[in-house]
């Protein structure tokens, strides 16, 4: 009797999670679909030739790095996010300590 509760409570945790996510992918989602509709409207005819010939030789460029060009490109960007992450944790530590006295 034991095992059938645990694994009807397991399962019902399980379904309660899944509808949780649910909604909140469903969320997600909306929200990315209203602001590409909104970057659409926003851009409405102003992708001009020069843009689009600019995006295509970026496109182009990044195609042909070598893989240590690609390596270097991908620890750069890696670099900026982790400096960017520790700059937030200070401030959010600033905050704490400001916060206890």
């Amino acid at each position: 009797m034991g095992i059938k509760k645990f694994f009807k409570k397991a399962f019902s945790d399980m379904k309660e999670s899944a509808k949780a996510q649910h909604e909140v992918d469903k969320a997600e989602f909306e929200a990315v679909k209203a602001e590409s509709k909104a970057n659409f409207e926003e851009n409405r005819g102003r992708n001009t030739f020069a843009k689009a010939k600019a995006d295509a030789k970026k496109n182009w460029d990044d195609a042909h790095m070598s893989p240590a060009e690609r390596a270097a490109k991908e620890q750069e960007a890696r670099d900026e996010r982790i400096a960017e992450a520790k700059e937030r944790t200070a401030q959010a530590n600033a905050r704490y300590e400001e916060a206890k006295k």
